[in-house]
């Protein structure tokens, strides 16, 4: 199977579904994924097939590297509407991914300030005061939560370690609205498939308990380390993008 593993510390612009021109922030090594999750649907393969040799970009070498592309890209008249922070893995685990964020926010108010700063997350390191401050600071606080059932989690999002449903959803709670949720609907031929109301039912009335000031559902686009998953049908993401908008929360569906 083919996986993307992005350069690292700054990669693009790219075309995002989700968020338009963007470019790429990638606190994780260019060589292989650091992940807390090892999700089955995930772009750039299984945690075990891709473990890297090389370090973590410094704060240094991220502020650096990130200032050095948006003055080329200030020259060449392209300015980009959003700087993301995605990659190989998880981006808030780099022990400072605080400084970091303040960093990138000073560069962009210097080189765009249009432009927005978004983190993709799974929320697993939401509980450190550091990271959930630093989230505060962003434009796009987008986390995951794929679902609210914990055998769903464990089979498909599968966590490095204990995860806590219910915890999760407080600390989602504690950011009062700044924050987007970003859930992946999606079907096997192996009997997955959280687009039943099983999944759908208890997963809506937690993000209207959220109250989020954006919902995105998606589904695959590209090819996963996982054969047997497949696309969630269109009217299926239309018919749940529908139900958190009657429940007066923005929400889009990408497919």
């Amino acid at each position: 199977m083919s996986t993307i593993i992005y350069p690292s510390p700054v990669f693009g612009p790219v075309q995002s579904r989700r968020l338009g021109i963007s470019l790429g922030i990638n606190l994780l090594p260019a060589d292989g994924k650091v992940c807390s999750f090892d999700c089955i649907y995930c772009e750039c393969g299984f945690n075990e097939s891709h473990r890297p040799k090389q370090p973590l970009p410094t704060r240094e070498q991220v502020a650096t590297a990130l200032e050095r592309k948006l003055r080329q890209m200030q020259e060449d008249g392209q300015m980009p509407g959003v700087l993301t922070f995605a990659g190989n893995g998880e981006p808030t685990c780099h022990p400072h991914f605080a400084e970091i964020i303040g960093d990138t926010i000073g560069l962009r108010n210097r080189y765009c300030p249009e432009a927005k700063v978004s983190v993709l997350s799974n929320a697993t390191m939401i509980h450190r005061k550091e990271v959930h401050d630093a989230l505060m600071r962003v434009d796009n606080n987008i986390q995951k939560l794929d679902t609210t059932d914990l055998d769903f989690i464990r089979q498909v999002d599968r966590p490095n370690g204990a995860y806590d449903v219910e915890a999760t959803v407080e600390r989602l709670k504690a950011f009062q609205g700044h924050v987007i949720i970003q859930t992946m609907f999606l079907r096997s031929t192996e009997g997955l498939d959280n687009t039943t109301p099983h999944y759908v039912e208890p997963w809506l009335k937690t993000v209207e308990a959220i109250r989020p000031q954006q919902v995105m559902i998606y589904t695959i686009d590209r090819e996963t380390p996982d054969p047997t998953l497949r696309k969630a049908p269109r009217d299926v993401l239309d018919d749940i993008r529908d139900r958190v908008i009657a429940a007066g929360i923005p929400c889009t569906a990408s497919y």
